[in-house]
């Protein structure tokens, strides 16, 4: 992996994060909250990922490949609940889990 390619996972990482995030957040203040259960579960499970690959990118654990197929599959279930929400903040966060699944998938390349 070039160090060009380390520094686009760990931006992708930390954005999807960040959305996740956000999305948790944002989703706690809904009015229907039962409604947005999976995805409160899928944003925590997702940043909490993110944010562990994007340390082990950092400190070149020898586990990258494993964490970065496991984030992959993570991030493309997220991205799949919050993509049924017409909510802004779950439209974003969505878009941040494609970005980062398809970053994952490079690092497996």
């Amino acid at each position: 992996m070039t160090e060009e390619q380390r520094q686009k996972a760990i931006s992708a990482l930390h954005d999807c994060m960040a959305a996740c995030n956000h999305c948790f957040d944002a989703c706690l203040q809904e009015e229907n909250i039962d409604h947005m259960r999976a995805c409160i579960r899928l944003d925590r499970e997702c940043a909490d990922m993110c944010g562990y690959l994007e340390h082990a990118l950092l400190r070149n654990s020898p586990f990258v490949g494993e964490l970065a197929q496991a984030c992959a599959v993570i991030c493309d279930r997220c991205r799949e609940e919050c993509g049924k929400h017409d909510h802004d903040h779950c439209q974003q966060c969505a878009e941040a889990c494609r970005t980062c699944a398809d970053v994952c998938r490079q690092l497996l390349a």
